[in-house]
């Protein structure tokens, strides 16, 4: 009798593992997977959402099913519509919620007309006919998907305003001259950007939005309001089934729950004390746990060849691409703010908008930034990967276009 696995979640790291294993997909979204790291381009209209779908699945999938309760002791799913589905091995791969900020004014889980959150691709879609030119448009929040947001209004003729409670735009991952530059290339498409101001509460008429309030007393005008303030691991169906949630759902290195036959990959997993909430760690997880469940239940995987460990974390590269009249590269990854005794090299030309960083500590690079000129991230991405010694040779040469081979 073959094993019934069943994987919770259409997600990057749930299609994943359709793709490789035979499993029972439930997908509370009702469209097909799709990757939603492009769904800034769908706002924009630069793709169609039938252009970011993911490759299709096998095995069975039921697309707007939604899972409402494990029953860990007869090992069944109990989904919205009083089905049951049972199974072998469960995959919790339930992503994560946006984050939803205790404004005035908002309030349970109804939004205003006119507001937003946007994660999903109806958020997607619904924010695109919302939107008209001319109107305008505050994004509440400056980090990857805040930036992300305004830069896709302002393509849609939005007058956009982006506002940031911290002291730079995208804080955690860049250091204050790339945020720098970030910032003036946002503002060269004509977003408004204002950072160190704490939204305080949204004014409502007839129960749609029309400004937000910011806590120093200064209003914003607003017709339309996008809340890009974070993502938080979706575990409700996991603490309420009894597993072990701290942040999210804690898993060993086999993506293991504290139930041994139930899993969690994704932005909801959280492993080694750390909640990843990218793409590429989910795609290494749903990979890492196919060759688990291919060995331990006979299934068959197709893909990467097994790992010497399941999973021993990820060291995940932000990329972003800012579109416009100027378009603009971005990649960042690992410590690009120096601890004493770094070393640190940096390279920055102006008048093309371009700046380079990498941080070294000792003989092992771990960090760096680059803006408008890409050339040396994929050098630099396998060096800070692969956490080996670096070559004895000037540091300069990390910022070349060859990387110094």
């Amino acid at each position: 009798m073959s094993t019934r696995i069943v994987v919770v979640g259409g997600g990057t790291a749930g299609a994943r593992l359709a793709r490789r294993l035979p499993v029972t997909l439930l997908g509370e979204e009702p469209h097909a997977p799709y990757n939603r790291v492009l769904l800034a381009d769908v706002l924009a209209g630069r793709y169609a959402p039938e252009v970011i779908a993911l490759p299709g699945t096998p095995g069975p999938a039921r697309l707007g099913t939604r899972a409402v309760r494990i029953d860990r002791a007869a090992r069944t799913v109990q989904c919205a519509d009083g089905s049951l589905v049972g199974y072998d091995r469960l995959v919790l791969a339930t992503g994560s919620n946006p984050v939803l900020p205790p404004l005035r004014g908002l309030r349970g889980a109804a939004l205003p007309a006119g507001v937003h959150p946007f994660r999903t691709l109806d958020d997607c879609l619904a924010l695109r006919a919302a939107v008209r030119p001319g109107v305008r448009a505050v994004v509440v929040g400056g980090g990857l998907l805040g930036v992300s947001a305004a830069r896709a209004l302002a393509a849609l003729g939005a007058d956009v305003v982006l506002a940031q409670q911290g002291e730079r735009l995208m804080e955690r991952q860049l250091d204050a001259p790339a945020s720098a530059l970030l910032r003036e290339h946002v503002e060269s498409l004509g977003v408004e950007v204002h950072t160190e101001c704490r939204v305080g509460g949204l004014r409502q008429r007839d129960g749609a939005v029309t400004a937000v309030e910011l806590a120093d007393g200064f209003v914003l005008d607003a017709g339309v309001v996008v809340l890009a303030c974070g993502v938080r691991p979706r575990v409700a169906l996991a603490r309420e089934a009894g597993l072990d949630v701290a942040t999210g759902i804690v898993v060993d290195d086999e993506l293991r729950t504290s139930d041994p036959s139930i899993h969690a990959v994704g932005d909801c997993a959280e492993h080694a004390g750390r909640v990843y909430g990218l793409a590429g760690p989910a795609l290494e997880q749903a990979d890492a746990l196919a060759e688990v469940l291919a060995r331990e239940t006979g299934a068959g995987a197709s893909g990467a060849s097994a790992p010497t460990a399941a999973y021993t974390g990820t060291r995940s590269l932000t990329r972003l691409t800012l579109t416009g009249p100027r378009p603009l590269d971005l990649a960042a990854f690992g410590e690009v703010t120096a601890r004493p005794g770094d070393d640190t090299v940096q390279l920055t030309d102006p008048t093309r908008g371009a700046y380079r960083k990498v941080v070294v500590r000792g003989d092992r690079l771990v960090g760096g930034v680059l803006l408008g000129d890409l050339a040396a991230v994929g050098t630099l991405a396998r060096a800070w990967e692969g956490d080996e010694a670096l070559p004895e040779a000037p540091l300069l040469h990390l910022l070349t276009h060859d990387g110094g081979s």
